[in-house]
């Protein structure tokens, strides 16, 4: 003889498969801090003064290697600074 199945104990198994199913969510749903890349100053300033040496004594000898090799050491520096920054979020306390 079958006996009657109460609708409270259908409604419970279904109820927790759901929260079973939900509550195995994969690990790479869990929150993570983004990876920020970061791009060497000194690294930039090294080939930035090298080209500029080079382009310098190409142009001026001696005296133009040494304004271009300062010259490219500035400007390899910055442009890193500027890369380094480009995707940075800046975040203002209200007023």
């Amino acid at each position: 003889m079958v006996r009657p199945v109460n609708i409270k104990y259908i409604l419970t198994i279904v109820l927790a498969i759901i929260l079973l199913v939900l509550s195995a969510a994969p690990e790479s749903s869990a929150h993570r801090r983004p990876y920020r890349h970061h791009h060497s100053k000194t690294k930039g300033a090294l080939i930035g003064g090298a080209a500029g040496v080079v382009g310098g004594a190409l142009i001026g000898g001696g005296k133009g290697a040494l304004i271009g090799g300062a010259a490219g050491a500035g400007t390899g520096a910055y442009i890193q600074h500027r890369r380094n920054r480009r995707h940075y979020r800046h975040y203002h306390r209200a007023q």
